[in-house]
């Protein structure tokens, strides 16, 4: 069996596309015109926009061919990210490397020529490709080559612009909240003070100097809360709507059933996520849990049998100052020993093939520690081996006031 193709720079390749914390099966329509123009521009039936992480190939966009995934190790556009020019196979049915995978089109004709580009980003890393297929050999002239070059670095500006924009979108909202904030949170205070200044003045002469300085004692008090509220409000988070960069556990277990449930079939394992109820509409920020969830999730499948399991269990707990996020990725698969372990919690892990020979990359959770540790999460690890794995992740979540 071949060795996967891995850049050289894979681990910072792989940091680099979660830096986008990217939800893969949103982002169509933001493409969709792009790969319509790619596949027209080339005279091919099919143009897809792929971004490759560590275990898999997402089909984020495409025209001709219907959005899909698949492991990263029976993909052609892993090849196409080795380099910063183009990759063209001229008969996938004729070469070593593609000629036993299944790859066709929508009318099921087996796919044969590929023509890739890779999507680059401005820090310099491949994070996918921008490639077009047929079901017939053909030829592309260096000036169409170009053209689907132009179209790939749209993509990449497409993809920097989402990201900006997010974090734009975050800071507004933000701001939007703290100012209501400021003007409900505020009016009472200001009130009470006002109306104890307001007794003093109407009163005038008739004030005794006993009442005089019960109601500068009332003001004082009311001013140094009104204080103690403006610290609050300055330091606080945002409120408890669900924003567009936030998850509550409800909307987590629905996109994780999303993305990885075509992996649990397509290797016959029962894949389950769990919430708790109580706790289920509780808002925090979106920031790189896919990321971390989604690797643990496809490591996890690919060292389990055929009719194994896997299971996450998704749970929020309040605290001071901070909620706290606890995932739990739990299979029954072959197991890590104590070696690997204590190499992977010091970030010196290396691959391994899974249960049916598929690939590894070496950095899939070498990412998920990183991605941890940036949060200022923990991360621990039981195994045994031949009985499975369990990952359990803490990860403080600010609280959010109304």
């Amino acid at each position: 069996m071949q060795n996967p193709p891995i850049p050289d720079n894979e681990l910072q390749r792989i940091l680099n596309l979660s830096d986008f914390d990217l939800d893969y099966y949103s982002l169509e329509d933001n493409f969709k015109d792009l790969t319509r123009l790619a596949a027209k521009a080339l005279g091919a039936p099919i143009s897809l926009v792929n971004l490759i992480d560590s275990y898999t190939q997402w089909t984020v966009a495409g025209f001709g061919f219907e959005m899909s995934q698949m492991p990263r190790e029976n993909s052609v556009c892993q090849y196409t990210i080795l380099d910063n020019k183009s990759f063209e196979v001229d008969n996938l049915t004729e070469d070593e490397r593609f000629k036993d995978k299944v790859y066709a089109g929508t009318d099921g004709e087996r796919l044969k020529y590929y023509f890739g580009i890779p999507l680059t980003t401005t820090d310099g890393y491949n994070i996918g490709a921008l490639c077009v297929l047929d079901t017939q050999t053909k030829s592309i002239d260096p000036e169409k080559a170009e053209l689907l070059k132009i179209i790939a670095s749209e993509i990449i500006n497409r993809l920097t612009a989402l990201k900006v924009i997010k974090g734009l979108k975050y800071k507004l909202e933000e701001a939007t909240q703290v100012q209501k904030k400021v003007a409900h949170d505020i009016r009472g205070p200001i009130g009470g003070i006002i109306g104890l200044a307001q007794i003093i003045s109407e009163q005038g002469d008739q004030n005794k100097l006993d009442e005089v300085l019960e109601f500068v004692q009332l003001i004082q008090k009311s001013g140094t809360s009104l204080l103690e509220l403006a610290d609050e409000i300055l330091t606080a988070n945002k409120p408890k709507q669900l924003g567009n960069d936030e998850f509550n556990l409800i909307t987590l277990k629905d996109k994780l059933e999303q993305l990885y449930k075509p992996q649990a079939i397509n290797k016959n394992i029962n894949f389950t996520v769990n919430i708790n109820k109580k706790a289920e509409e509780i808002p925090f920020p979106k920031d790189k849990i896919l990321q971390i969830i989604g690797n643990l999730i496809s490591n996890s499948m690919k060292f389990t049998e055929d009719n194994g399991s896997v299971s996450v269990d998704l749970d929020l707990f309040a605290g001071v100052p901070d909620n706290s996020l606890q995932i739990i990725v739990k299979d029954n698969g072959i197991g890590i020993n104590q070696e690997r372990i204590n190499a992977l919690l010091e970030g010196k892990i290396n691959s391994t093939s899974g249960t049916k020979g598929e690939e590894g990359y070496g950095f899939g959770l070498a990412l998920v520690k990183h991605l941890i540790d940036g949060l200022k999460g923990s991360l621990s690890i039981s195994s045994k081996e031949g009985e499975g794995t369990t990952f359990l992740i803490t990860l403080p979540q600010p609280t959010r006031s109304n």
